[in-house]
């Protein structure tokens, strides 16, 4: 086996490490902007969107006005209810901070991407064939522009002549140049790239303020994050539990007084006091983590550099069945590899690996730099001085559709079959049949044939083969495991892609598919009520792109393509798909898991400090005061500081997301519900306990 072939490309681990864009979870920067922004936050007219948070701002201001008026009048209990006013006010601002960290590294993000915005020059053709130079912000949408090397491509465009290498790295962060070629799918450049080498003539297609690098700016900041649908569903849940609890916690105060006069014990309880019961029992934690969860998703799928156009987009991923792949470039390495030598009768492998080596020495392409390294791997060949001969190169050109080389009167050709066995007639030789054979045989397993010839002597066929990503038959494997079925879809024949698919180990295939059997193919699963996403770069994709309920479009791919689908890849991994299935998962299983955490800890905290409220007016409860509480007071203080407290503990979890593994819904349930829903049962009460203990050991109540 070949080196070339044992290095192939390796699938990337399911989630991998966060790519450039990627910054410390607790970056000083970040922290000090989170800050900042929780305070500003702090405005009524923005809190009012959250509506539990909102319910504990109103209840903290009350508290606080009620403060100043016993501060004012020297009534008792100011200190209790300082504590109480403090500590409504931390959880408010905790709240907030989760959120204000999410968007603020969303924020250094676009303040990177900021900074690469520069006011070139530009050189703008005009009809008459004459060049001016004119700012960047002046171009149009339809204005040629010319670029050559070290030029900055003033904006976005097509390329419509020329070749060039671009350096991407202000939009990716990969240092690697790519090619920007006119016609076909690499052909769209990105405004602040610049050209490495040659000369390209590029039509702008988009106006100043709406660059590609403009709506990144715009959605990293999360300017224009709109809620999912299911973050919708979700808020309207917990500003019902919240009604409710409101509604309850407004009865206490009569409910109370009534006790009080018919047992003849006991206290009413203050306003402070219903306040607290009233934020310890809505669910605050999820409150004020909800948005963070919703931002941070779109933010780790950005620190893989994929750009989102919507958190629609990103929870979409999280719930696909359907997975359309395209086969070459994602499936298979994308370029056919030379996998053996197959010599006519009367030539050895070793003589025909020699001769196709050397035939190969002119051949840049991926195809010609395998046969080299296939000789040189199996055969023992190394590369071969030819230049004291007077070697003559021949290039592979599409008119002859063949390379080579001549040196010591010798004639080295490889190419296709036909071209070879004219060649061979051409210098006076025949072509034997087991050659067109041989041809035949692979063309019948989905191969590549290559003939090779010396001169009037044809020696043999080299078979290029399509190789499987390594690690994508596992990768498939674990899609499989979440639920979701892989389909191939490529132009070959169907004998062709069944041998891949099997090889690949896909789900299904769609052989000879058209632009139009793509859509018609995920319309169908659409209308079977699946969820389905797509990859793909060039025009005839983004039909289908704009069909699918994700689609993932190339930054190399066309312009039509990345408007069509609803996330662009910057660094162009058709197999990043799977990345983003799994990212829109964790989104998902981390909201649902820290749900399930704040709902059981509601439940657990209402049986931890309820008891102890009342027990001076009821003692019966006392028997269920489990924890030993030392009174009322600490009770309610030591409730509100682990409300808050909690809040705080679980932002390196709403950002970072809970750690996903390929399961079943049925498994993923088991363990949530053990881990987060009996976690936040029992969480509150060592919790709550150990700082009843401390504040009444400081004799804060």
């Amino acid at each position: 086996m070949p080196a070339q072939l044992e290095e192939r490309e390796t699938a990337a681990p399911l989630l991998p490490k966060a790519g450039v864009h990627a910054r410390p979870l607790f970056d000083v920067e970040i922290l000090c902007r989170a800050t900042k922004d929780s305070f500003v936050k702090l405005n009524p007219v923005t809190l009012a969107k959250n509506p539990v948070i909102f319910v504990v701002e109103v209840g903290a201001a009350m508290t606080t006005v009620l403060l100043l008026r016993d501060l004012a009048t020297g009534a008792a209990d100011t200190g209790f209810n300082l504590q109480i006013a403090l500590w409504l006010w931390f959880t408010v601002l905790f709240a907030n901070f989760a959120e204000a960290m999410a968007e603020a590294r969303g924020k250094a993000q676009a303040d990177t991407l900021r900074k690469t915005k520069t006011d070139s020059a530009a050189r703008r053709l005009l009809a008459n064939g004459k060049v001016e130079k004119v700012a960047a912000s002046q171009l149009r949408a339809g204005d040629v522009v010319l670029c050559e090397a070290g030029d900055i491509i003033p904006g976005d465009g097509e390329v419509i002549e020329g070749i060039a290498t671009v350096d991407e790295s202000v939009i990716t962060g990969e240092s690697a140049p790519v090619i920007r070629e006119s016609g076909g799918d690499r052909s769209a450049v990105t405004g602040g790239t610049k050209v490495l080498s040659d000369e390209i003539r590029i039509k702008i297609t988009s106006n100043p303020g709406e660059t590609f690098l403009d709506r990144m700016i715009a959605l990293v900041e999360g300017a224009q994050r709109q809620k999912t649908p299911n973050e919708i569903a979700l808020n309207i849940l917990i500003a019902g539990l919240t009604m409710i609890f409101l509604l309850a916690v407004v009865t206490l105060q009569p409910f109370s007084q009534y006790s009080v006069t018919a047992a003849g014990a006991g206290a009413i309880p203050s306003v402070a006091v219903l306040v607290s019961l009233l934020v310890c029992l809505i669910p605050t934690t999820i409150g004020g983590l909800l948005s963070a969860i919703g931002i941070a998703g779109m933010d780790r799928v950005m620190q893989h550099n994929v750009l989102a156009m919507s958190g629609k987009a990103v929870e979409a991923s999280g719930d696909v069945n359907t997975l359309l792949l395209d086969k070459t470039g994602t499936i298979t390495i994308g370029n056919r590899q030379a996998v053996e030598f197959l010599p006519v009768t009367g030539v050895t492998e070793s003589e025909m690996a020699e001769a196709a080596q050397l035939s190969s020495l002119a051949d840049e392409t991926p195809e010609g730099r395998s046969v080299v390294v296939l000789a040189k791997e199996k055969y023992g060949l190394r590369g071969r001085e030819v230049s004291h001969h007077e070697a003559q190169f021949i290039p592979f050109s599409a008119y002859t559709r063949m390379s080579g080389v001549d040196f010591s009167g010798q004639q080295f050709r490889k190419g296709a079959t036909e071209s070879i066995a004219q060649f061979v007639r051409e210098n006076g030789g025949t072509v034997p049949g087991e050659l067109t054979d041989i041809a035949e045989r692979i063309s019948r397993q989905g191969g590549t044939p290559l003939a090779v010839a010396n001169g009037r002597q044809a020696l043999g066929v080299i078979h290029l083969k399509d190789v499987v990503k390594g690690g994508m038959k596992e990768r498939l494997a674990e899609l499989r495991r979440m639920g979701i079925r892989s389909v191939m879809i490529t132009g070959d024949n169907p004998l062709t892609a069944a041998a891949i698919a099997a090889e690949a180990g896909v789900d299904h295939f769609l052989a000879q598919a058209s632009p139009a059997d793509k859509l018609n193919y995920i319309k169908k699963e659409q209308a079977d009520g699946r969820l389905v996403a797509m990859t793909g770069d060039g025009t005839n994709d983004a039909p289908a792109l704009a069909q699918a309920d994700v689609g993932l479009a190339m930054n190399t791919g066309t312009m039509a393509a990345k408007e069509a689908g609803n996330m662009v890849d910057l660094d162009s991994n058709p197999t990043k798909l799977i990345e983003v299935v799994a990212i829109g998962k964790q989104l998902l299983i981390t909201r649902g898991a820290l749900t399930t955490f704040s709902i059981a800890n509601d439940v657990a905290k209402y049986f931890a400090i309820i008891p102890a409220m009342f027990m001076a007016t009821y003692p019966a409860l006392g028997a269920l005061n489990v924890m030993g509480l030392h009174n009322p007071k600490s009770a309610v203080l030591s409730a509100v500081i682990f409300n808050a407290l909690i809040i705080i503990a679980l932002v390196p979890l709403a950002l970072r997301g809970v750690p996903y593994r390929p399961e079943s819904a049925a498994a993923m349930l088991r363990r949530n519900l053990l881990v987060y829903g009996l976690g936040g049962l029992i969480v509150p009460f060592p919790g709550i306990w150990a700082i009843d203990q401390l504040t009444h050991l400081l004799g804060l109540a």
